[in-house]
């Protein structure tokens, strides 16, 4: 195992791009990407999926277990996980026994709002996006490895800032 080699966690809101960026990472980096929400129990599932947000109860499992696959990871691995807060982000770091950097997509609401109406088979409704941004605590200047990326631009800029963004902060 390589603990040397990063977990690069890629945060967001939900329609921030997650998915589509740590799929791009992974293909650099040849890591395997390992999708947060595969790591939620199915009363998390179920809870988002009627409409309800989840709680600090409900999270810490969730990042608890996402922190050991990182942790357990053989070599770099690429996670996407919403990280919304700075003690999720806090947690994740303490466990993931390993250098962890956060790629941040931070974009405006009506973006993320368009994209949410346009998804089509995720448990997520686009109803839990303003409780979403309510919870966001955006990174601060004094959070070790943090990169943040717009969402704005069209994807091949968004993934190609990330991956320099992540190149910088690994050197």
């Amino acid at each position: 195992m390589s603990m040397s080699s990063p977990a690069i966690v890629v945060m967001g809101v939900s329609g921030s791009g997650k998915t589509s960026v740590g799929e791009a990472l992974s293909a650099r980096f040849g890591w395997p990407l390992l999708e947060g929400d595969q790591f939620h129990p199915r009363a998390n599932i179920d809870k988002m999926s009627s409409g309800t947000p989840l709680t600090d109860d409900d999270r810490w499992p969730w990042l608890d277990a996402i922190a050991t696959a990182m942790r357990d990871a053989p070599d770099g691995v690429i996670v996407t996980c919403s990280s919304l807060r700075r003690i999720y982000r806090d947690r994740l770091r303490e466990k993931a026994g390993r250098p962890v950097i956060f790629v941040f997509l931070k974009g405006s609401r009506e973006t993320l709002a368009s994209r949410l109406a346009a998804r089509k088979g995720h448990f997520m409704p686009a109803s839990l996006l303003d409780s979403q941004l309510a919870t966001l605590e955006p990174p601060a200047a004094d959070e070790p490895g943090i990169v943040p990326v717009s969402l704005e631009p069209p994807l091949a800029e968004v993934i190609a800032a990330a991956i320099d963004g992540v190149a910088k902060a690994q050197a």
